[in-house]
Formats: structure tokens, sequence, C-alpha cells
């Protein structure tokens, strides 16, 4: 950041009165500009045992399989956010939204929102963000082609969910470089 967006005037780097850490200040008008962590929203949708997945038409990860999700907008609840990812991405409607999972990504400044939710009726369909949207087995799920490591995570602790049946609310952190569970064969 190199100018406020208050007043247009030049910020610095600094640590402001009563804080702990340097902020954008403008040198100006004194406004303080906080950086925070973006909010990603998600959905994990199921039909039956399949699991559906989305293959990205957009950067990051073009032609990458994902979990429909995306940046929370201003004024919308995470609930919010996730069902209209999922509408925008995969054409899909979800019933019985549950939270699932949060995950903290800190080297990269986001906070990833999941809700376990169940497509009432197998209707879904490419839009603008995904070439291809398709609901997958277990066997079946393109593990070397997920386009990112909180979709492996994501996916991880759902499968082992299932066998028992319990769907506590997970809580887990991201770490760069990122390690694997799977065996890609």
């Amino acid at each position: 950041m190199k100018f406020c967006s208050s007043c247009g005037n030049p910020v610095s780097q600094k640590i402001p009165e009563d804080d702990n850490r340097e902020r954008h200040v403008c040198d100006h008008c004194g406004m303080i500009h906080y950086q925070n962590p973006k909010v990603i929203a998600g959905v994990l949708p199921v039909y039956g045992d399949q699991i559906l997945l989305c293959k990205r038409s957009i950067e990051p990860r073009h032609g990458f399989w994902t979990l429909p999700a995306g940046f929370l907008e201003n004024g919308e609840s995470s609930l919010e956010g996730a069902l209209r990812e999922c509408e925008e991405e995969a054409n899909a409607m979800v019933i019985n939204p549950q939270l699932y999972a949060l995950f903290d990504i800190p080297q990269i400044n986001q906070v990833y929102v999941f809700y376990r939710a169940h497509l009432e009726e197998p209707v879904f369909g490419p839009s603008s963000e995904s070439s291809e949207v398709a609901l997958f087995d277990e066997a079946d799920i393109p593990w070397a082609n997920l386009a990112f490591p909180v979709v492996e995570l994501a996916l991880d602790y759902f499968l082992q969910d299932r066998i028992t049946g319990e769907f506590a609310v997970k809580h887990d952190e991201i770490k760069r470089p990122w390690k694997s569970r799977r065996v890609i064969s």
C-alpha cells in the first residue's frame, strides 16, 4: 500500500500508538489501514456416497479440482457465502448445511470455513468459474489434481468421519511446505 484510501496521501509503515505491530498509516490524515486475513467459505456437497467437485476454469490453479468455495463478500454470513459459492461454481443447491471445518492458513493470510451439505437431487453443472462439475466416488477422487491443500485436508477429514458417521467440527492449520497425507500412484 502506498497511498491512503481515505485522503489519497502517502502512507508509511509504523507502529501506531497503543498497537504492537507495523501498520500502514497515513502521514496526512492519520488513518490506520488494517490488513486482515481473507475468509473463504465453501461447501463439501454430497449426494449419496459421492462428493461434488468442480474443475477450475479460473486462476489460481486453473484446470485443477476443488470444492465449491470462494471469498466471503461484505454483508454476508459464512453460510450465505458458502451457499452462494456452491451455486456460482457448481450451479448446485444444497440442503441441510452443517458447519464442518475451519482451516487457518496464516502464511497466506486466509481462513477457510467449510459446510457439509447434501444435494437433494444430482443437479449441477459448469459455470464461468468451473469447466466441469462432477460427482466422485471415494476411489475416483483426483487426488493428484486437487487445486489446494485445504481441499485435500477437508476431503481426508470427511472420508475418515464418514466411516464412523461422526462429523465433529474440525479445526486445523495448514503449514508450508504442505506434505500430502496421500500416496498417489
